[in-house]
């Protein structure tokens, strides 16, 4: 098993990728002790080419790879796409493109929620997995055959698998449904997250705006600074630490000392003076600009039964569409239809969820549409009388 470590090898392979249809790709990383992730592995594949790449080698400069990645004349065919392009948007610049991501797609073509490689692989190639080599620690030369061979096996076999799930896709004429799901894993923002936001991650344990602005602030410092120093967040500040100094809001560093999850001598540190100034900041914002608590949904009464009714016809059309019920709507999405109907801004509602089932819940909630038991069965109809699906 060769892996690949000079310049030239790169080249020589990339330009054999660059005339293929497709190229599967995989990546091993750490980032246990890192915000961003070390990239450690790359794994390439197509019909009748495998390459290992070794980002760690002395020397070797990945941007071959990088040019692979944007050629828009070649497919980049991932599992569970999200972790990888992260790393290839952090690292080279880019999101690949066009981009298939095989755990979407199955879901989309009916394999269950969020199905595993492993058992992708079992399902449509027959054969399985050798697990023994996944908690390798990726960074470490020289890599075993054995690790190599566990590396390569997550892009061998996902060549059947993209062309089982391309045909599948042709076949129940649901392209455009990948294709709607990919923009979210092709859009810039998803990797770059605006560090204002980041507050949203944290559980909500204040209750006040002024809990909430000192929360919002604490929380994008961190991000920032995270990214900064390349250290996962809790080194920078462990989330308990953050709503206790949202909550008890200490201006000085003797309060500061006083809070139970902040270390002895810490609150004398240069970073506690930073968290002070920006906490003081926060407490000294004036009422009108601080801001709202976010409101939970206040569901109208009687909802709960419609949305029951909600999660029968979900079940039904999943099944009746040989796709996974989650990607057509969430819980929440449930709710809200229930409550508000056509008014609901929920992606149940949009795209082709709506074409699949939204315009049946709709319909459902407005009394076009009934559920009877007949035979041992759950069936929708018209409340005219008409049967409406099987």
């Amino acid at each position: 098993m060769h892996l690949i470590t000079r310049q030239d090898e790169l080249e020589a392979v990339v330009a054999r990728f660059e005339e293929q249809e497709f190229v599967t790709v995989d990546t091993e990383f750490i980032r246990e002790t890192t915000f961003w992730p070390i990239l450690c592995l790359i794994q390439m594949a197509a019909p009748g080419i495998t390459a290992l790449v070794d980002p760690l080698a002395k020397g070797i400069d990945l941007a071959p790879f990088y040019r692979l990645m944007g050629n828009e004349r070649v497919v980049k065919v991932f599992h569970a796409a999200r972790q990888d392009v992260e790393i290839i948007h952090h690292q080279g610049g880019l999101i690949p493109q066009p981009l298939f991501d095989t755990q979407v797609a199955a879901m989309v073509c009916g394999f269950g929620d969020s199905v595993s490689y492993e058992q992708l692989v079992q399902k449509v190639t027959g054969g399985r997995i050798d697990k023994s080599s996944r908690f390798t620690d990726w960074r470490r030369r020289p890599l075993t055959e054995k690790q190599l061979e566990y590396a390569l096996a997550d892009v061998t076999h996902l060549i059947d698998i993209y062309r089982h799930l391309v045909g599948e896709l042709e076949r129940e004429n649901r392209a455009h449904w990948l294709k709607e799901e990919m923009s979210v894993l092709t859009t810039p923002a998803t990797y770059a997250p605006d560090p204002g936001d980041a507050w949203k991650r944290l559980k909500l344990r204040v209750r006040k705006p002024r809990e909430l602005a000192v929360l919002q602030v604490l929380a994008a410092w961190r991000e920032v600074e995270a990214r900064a120093r390349d250290v996962p967040r809790q080194r920078v500040l462990k989330d308990d630490a953050v709503y206790e100094i949202a909550q008890q809001a200490p201006r000085d560093a003797e309060a500061l000392s006083r809070l139970r999850t902040i270390p002895k001598g810490w609150e004398r540190s240069a970073t506690a003076a930073s968290i002070l100034e920006i906490v003081n900041e926060a407490l000294d914002l004036p009422r009108e600009d601080m801001p709202e608590m976010p409101r939970q949904v206040q569901l109208p009464e009687g909802t709960g039964a419609a949305t029951e009714l909600l999660k029968v016809l979900l079940k039904l059309v999943a099944d009746k569409e040989g796709v996974a019920a989650k990607m057509l709507a969430s819980g929440d999405d449930l709710d809200r239809i229930a409550a508000h109907g056509e008014e609901a801004d929920v992606a149940a509602l949009s795209g082709w969820r709506r074409e699949v089932f939204g315009e049946q819940a709709l319909r459902l909630v407005r009394g076009e549409l009934g559920l009877k038991f007949d035979k041992r069965r759950i069936r929708v109809f018209e409340t005219a009388g008409k049967a409406a699906a099987e």
